[in-house]
């Protein structure tokens, strides 16, 4: 029987905790012949806080693991009883992903490595309500968007005047 890859479901925000239990139950239980990998999809994010750009992990899949491996009944209760493994999706009986789908997914993570995406994305002429400093609660719409900075040109009318105002990503939010 061939190793394939399958979908479980996590608690969420435990996949990390999840993997590491895994990998570390594989090897105390030696089941690296039967469990190949175990998965979390993630791409990089920017966003800036404060005048400075962060870059952080996000999964792009939360909630959720990919473990290729060998199914069989030790392997599935193997997986079914790790704390915080809600189950397989597919229900009662596991299905395994389509070569497709795994190489699209692999795809997609090799591609989201080799660059880094704003956590927020705007777009131009998108209308937003201005949250922090002296125009709180003023709508505008956005002129210009500079992702490597985190800021957004945005026209807002004043006394029946259009003006620009350059805002942080942080400092508005979508109406």
């Amino acid at each position: 029987m061939a190793f394939e890859w399958y979908v479980v479901h996590t608690l969420s925000g435990q996949e990390s905790k999840v993997k590491e239990s895994l990998e570390h139950k594989i090897k105390l239980e030696e089941l690296g012949g039967k469990i190949k990998q175990v998965l979390i999809p993630t791409e990089h994010v920017s966003e800036v806080k404060s005048g400075k750009k962060r870059i952080s992990e996000r999964k792009f899949f939360p909630g959720y693991i990919l473990v290729e491996m060998n199914m069989d009944e030790d392997v599935w209760h193997f997986i079914k009883n790790t704390n915080g493994i809600i189950g397989f999706v597919g229900g009662g009986k596991p299905v395994p992903l389509m070569p497709e789908e795994v190489d699209n997914i692999v795809r997609q993570i090799e591609d989201r490595k080799k660059s880094v995406k704003p956590k927020i994305t705007f777009e131009k002429g998108e209308v937003v309500k201005i949250k922090e400093g002296p125009f709180v609660n003023f709508s505008g719409v956005i002129e210009d968007i500079d992702p490597d900075r985190g800021k957004l040109r945005v026209m807002i009318t004043i006394f029946g005047r259009a003006t620009p105002l350059e805002l942080e990503y942080s400092q508005v939010e979508r109406t």
